[in-house]
């Protein structure tokens, strides 16, 4: 895992994500309650159902751009492996609200993605801080 996956999954995860927003635009508009549907905008698994794309698009994106980073710093970053994973283990999160709203699942792959991939985030943030620049 050097970043390639990362960039990968992460355009294929924003391709599902944003075929899902075609879903979305189709329940609130021309869905038989679409009425329903956009009046529930603020709440329940129409606010749920949005948290999920746009999740989805950012975490996604995030991935990609590990990705980059990952294998345009390869030689000089540490702990490049771990960073990947994390950040693909970040993608639970929406994931994981789908499954909520559709499946009745808990929270737990929620809450186990956002700290994934804020983790992921955060050492490799660091790791460029300390990363020499020669």
């Amino acid at each position: 895992m050097n970043g390639k996956n990362n960039i990968s999954i992460g355009l294929i995860t924003m391709g599902v994500f944003m075929l899902y927003g075609f879903i979305l635009i189709y329940l609130r508009d021309f869905a038989p309650n679409a009425k329903e549907w956009a009046e529930s905008y603020p709440i329940g698994k129409h606010f749920e159902s949005r948290l999920a794309h746009v999740h989805g698009n950012l975490f996604a994106f995030l991935n990609i751009v590990i990705g980059y980073l990952l294998l345009q710093f390869a030689d000089k970053l540490k702990k490049i492996k771990l960073i990947s994973i994390l950040g693909l283990t970040g993608l639970l999160m929406p994931l994981g609200i789908l499954g909520e709203v559709y499946l009745g699942l808990p929270p737990v792959f929620v809450l186990l993605g956002a700290i994934a991939m804020t983790v992921s985030v955060l050492i490799l943030g660091v790791s460029f801080f300390k990363m020499n620049s020669k």
